[in-house]
């Protein structure tokens, strides 16, 4: 157990990329959701063990480039055909192949901008601050350390239960991470 203060979560650790995907499957089917798995490369088949959907980002950006489109494509029409109705080298007051560059460019601008932002919500970023930087052991993530943290806003996290789990799962530390 690390520091005082109150109770953010638990850390287990495992000593492969092999334990520390069965310890995944474990710690998914006993019903944690707000768990992560660490490791210092990734390790094919860890979404699926954690129990990760897709991601919705590309649907968001998909439809964020729709309305980008859509919405630059009227506001070029409104503009040439409604409000500012000029005739500019004899062409109709609707030529659409002018419209094109722009409703692209808005298109790609709005998906980006969606892209980026969504990223941050869906990440939950900025987060300054994780409860697994508490453990010195949690240094070993990024050379040859493989984790699991189950955080402690899940709603059926008892310290002593997940423990428990962890040691089943056949971690060889385990440790409450406590902080302010």
């Amino acid at each position: 157990m690390s520091g005082s203060g109150r109770i953010l979560g638990i850390l287990g650790q495992f000593d492969g990329p092999g334990a520390l995907m069965r310890a995944a499957y474990g710690v998914r089917d006993a019903g944690y959701k707000h768990f992560d798995c660490h490791s210092p490369f990734p390790i094919h088949g860890m979404d699926e063990a954690m129990g990760m959907r897709r991601s919705p980002l590309g649907w968001l950006v998909g439809l964020s480039a729709i309305v980008g489109v859509g919405g630059a494509f009227l506001l070029q029409w409104w503009a040439s055909t409604i409000a500012y109705p000029f005739v500019i080298g004899g062409k109709p007051y609707f030529s659409f192949q002018a419209y094109v560059p722009i409703s692209f460019g808005v298109g790609v601008l709005l998906s980006a901008i969606t892209a980026v932002f969504g990223m941050f919500h869906l990440n939950r970023l900025p987060r300054l601050h994780h409860p697994v930087f508490y453990s010195d052991r949690f240094r070993a993530a990024s050379n040859d350390g493989f984790f699991v943290s189950i955080e402690a806003n899940e709603p059926n996290f008892d310290p002593a239960q997940a423990e428990e789990l962890l040691r089943r799962l056949g971690a060889i530390h385990v440790e409450l991470l406590r902080g302010e």
